[in-house]
């Protein structure tokens, strides 16, 4: 009883607070933007601000379910968890119906479907939290690391197959829990270095990538010691490189699709297209920018209102707050993020137990990378590539698993003083 008793003496409210004020944000502009005369009443449950209504009744159930659970339950089936996850991924490839050109739906209903990648983060994060809070285990074995990079691997082989490459990139934000646990940072340096090449590689002809990185190699060799071991890593190190710039166009002309290379196209300024590839970023400035620094005001966003903006309400809601609360009520929901990320940081780093900690860092990449790129895209700094805003973004399966994600860290949080 009186574990019990202190466990929710530890609930961390200012989370739960934050939490409950991004859903309401969420639902408050999913409203705004599906809003329509013929559809005024707010208990409209056929309408889209009413089906989320019920996911965030389903959320919360998910929430208190996580909350009565032993916080251990998450650490010991964490590796059935993330297999059953993975057996689901490949259960899509098959049976999943095609929405957007990605196989990665199952279709229960008409009008309800579900997202299992969106629950493969979550199980993603389990694992390698149960992975890395090992006794034996280092991040700096090379064992260590190619087991981890294995395990962010498996589900992100099997989404890029159900051609969901925007959600595949989310499995990136998973670098900075393994650079928090020890990895070298030298593996950021080359990861921005990898990023800086692809865009430069598209921009230019490989050949001529080649050439100037060829250039600068042979002037940097005069710099370095001559013995035959430096000579043989150098070279290694040169011939990946070039490489690299070789695989970035078969990534992009086999792996991308036909819309997500223009979409890549128009963002690096290669093409200009507002009528086709760059419409949804083009309208979704336009919203932005007419919102001024007080907004338009609940209800009365033009862009919102008269549904110039596609997908307003799951991937381009942001624009929907930017338009009808302005510079300020932009700047508020990012502020808010930015301390709700800061938060779950605190708080990890508060936890006696490895497998919280790491966990809790796992959340707050995913967080980050989700709200970097979403906002990114809607005004124009990255590609569309359909990531969701958390907890505010239309959607049953994003929203309940980022409940998962958030409530299983509260957990984990409020039983720290019980789990080792």
């Amino acid at each position: 009883m009186s574990t019990s008793r202190n466990t929710k003496a530890n609930i961390d409210w200012v989370l739960i607070a934050l939490y409950v004020f991004f859903i309401f944000i969420g639902l408050m502009n999913i409203y705004s933007a599906g809003y329509s005369e013929e559809h005024k009443a707010f208990f409209d449950f056929s309408q889209e601000h009413g089906k989320q209504m019920i996911w965030m009744a389903a959320a919360l159930l998910v929430a208190l379910c996580v909350m009565v659970i032993d916080a251990r339950f998450f650490s010991t089936f964490a590796y059935i968890i993330y297999g059953l996850a993975i057996l689901l991924l490949l259960i899509t490839l098959f049976i999943g119906k095609e929405i957007h050109g990605s196989r990665s739906w199952i279709v229960i209903t008409e009008s309800v479907r579900f997202q299992p990648l969106e629950l493969a983060k979550f199980a993603t994060n389990l694992a390698l939290a149960k992975f890395l809070s090992s006794i034996d285990i280092r991040i700096q074995d090379l064992s260590t690391r190619v087991k981890a990079f294995a395990m962010l691997a498996v589900p992100v082989i099997i989404i890029l197959l159900q051609n969901e490459t925007g959600s595949m990139l989310v499995f990136a934000a998973f670098i900075f829990v393994l650079y928090r646990e020890g990895l070298s940072g030298n593996v950021l340096i080359i990861g921005f270095a990898m990023i800086f090449l692809f865009i430069f590689s598209l921009l230019i002809n490989k050949f001529i990538v080649s050439g100037f990185i060829l250039a600068v190699a042979v002037l940097l060799f005069f710099f370095i010691r001559r013995s035959r071991k430096n000579i043989m890593n150098y070279s290694l190190i040169v011939a990946g490189i070039i490489a690299f710039v070789f695989s970035v166009n078969l990534f992009y002309e086999h792996a991308l699709q036909p819309h997500q290379q223009k979409r890549i196209d128009v963002l690096l300024g290669k093409i200009s297209d507002v009528k086709d590839a760059g419409y949804n970023v083009n309208q979704s400035k336009i919203a932005i920018g007419s919102g001024g620094f007080f907004g338009r005001g609940f209800l009365h966003g033009t862009q919102t209102k008269f549904k110039f903006v596609p997908e307003q309400n799951t991937d381009f809601i942001f624009c929907t707050i930017g338009e009808e609360w302005g510079f300020v009520g932009s700047l508020l929901v990012l502020g808010v993020f930015v301390f709700f990320i800061l938060r779950i940081l605190f708080i990890a780093e508060r936890q006696r137990s490895a497998f919280s900690r790491i966990y809790g860092y796992g959340l707050a990449s995913i967080i980050f990378f989700h709200v970097v790129i979403n906002i990114g895209m809607t005004i124009g700094l990255a590609p569309v590539v359909g990531i969701p805003l958390p907890f505010i973004s239309y959607g049953g399966s994003s929203l309940l698993a980022f409940t998962l994600l958030l409530f299983v860290f509260i957990k984990q949080d409020a039983s720290r003083m019980q789990v080792l």
